[in-house]
C-alpha cells in the first residue's frame, strides 16, 4: 500500500511538473506573439502619426519587450522564440531609426522655410538657383529679420546651419549681381550684411557658452 501511494505521489509530481513546463512555454509563446504583433502594428504606422504619439509607443514597446523575455526549458523552443524576439527588436529599431531620420529631415526643412519665407524651394540644391535679381533682397530681409527675432532661442547647431545657409546666399549673390541686380537693392543688401555679421558672432558664441555650462552641470 505504501509503495502504491509513493508511486501515485511520484506520478502526480511528474504530471504537475510537466503541466508547469507546458504552462510556462505557453505563456512565453503568448508574450512573444504579443510583442511581435505590437512591433508589426507600430511599423505599419505613418511617420507623422507615430511621432505624434511616440512617447506612448515607446512605453508600450518597453512593456511588451520586458514581458517577452524567453526562458523555457526546451532548448529548441527557447531558440525559436528568441529568434522571433530578435527579429522583432531589429524591425522596431530600424523603423525607429527611419522615423527619427525623417523627423530630422522635416525639422531641417521647416527651419529653412522659417529663414527664407514662402520663396524657399525645398527641392532645390545648395546652389539656390531659385534666388534671382528680383527676389534676392527679399530673401536677405526675411533671413536677417527672422534671425534677429529668434536669436535668443537658437542652439549652437542651428547657428552653424544659419551660417552655412547665409554663406550659400552670398555665393548666389555673386551670380545674381551679373544678372542685373540694381544698385539700390545691392546697397540695401550690404546694410543687411553689416547687421547680420556681429549678430551671428555674438549670439553663436553665447549659445556655445550656454551649452558648455549645461554640459558641466
Amino acid at each position: 500500500m505504501t509503495t502504491l501511494k509513493l508511486t501515485i505521489g511520484i506520478c502526480s509530481l511528474a504530471l504537475l511538473f510537466t503541466s508547469c513546463k507546458d504552462e510556462k512555454t505557453a505563456m512565453a509563446k503568448e508574450n512573444v506573439k504579443e510583442y511581435t504583433n505590437y512591433v508589426d502594428s507600430v511599423s505599419n504606422l505613418e511617420y507623422a502619426e507615430a511621432y505624434s504619439n511616440w512617447e506612448n509607443i515607446e512605453n508600450q514597446y518597453n512593456n511588451h519587450k520586458s514581458m517577452a523575455t524567453v526562458n523555457v526549458d526546451d532548448p529548441k523552443e527557447n531558440e525559436n522564440l528568441q529568434e522571433n524576439v530578435d527579429e522583432a527588436t531589429l524591425k522596431y529599431e530600424s523603423y525607429k531609426a527611419e522615423l527619427l531620420a525623417e523627423k530630422e529631415k522635416e525639422d531641417k526643412t521647416n527651419f529653412r522655410k522659417s529663414l527664407f519665407g514662402s520663396n524657399y524651394d525645398a527641392s532645390a540644391d545648395m546652389s539656390f538657383g531659385w534666388i534671382n535679381k528680383d527676389n534676392i533682397l527679399n530673401v536677405y530681409e526675411t533671413f536677417v529679420n527672422t534671425v534677429e527675432a529668434n536669436k535668443d532661442s537658437y542652439t549652437r547647431e542651428q547657428w552653424d546651419e544659419i551660417k552655412m545657409l547665409y554663406e550659400a546666399i552670398d555665393t548666389r549673390k555673386n551670380t545674381v549681381e551679373n544678372e542685373g541686380l540694381s544698385g539700390e537693392d545691392n546697397r540695401k543688401i550690404a546694410a543687411l550684411k553689416l547687421k547680420f555679421a556681429p549678430m551671428y558672432t555674438v549670439n553663436r558664441m553665447g549659445a556655445k557658452s550656454e551649452e558648455n555650462a549645461e554640459a558641466k552641470e
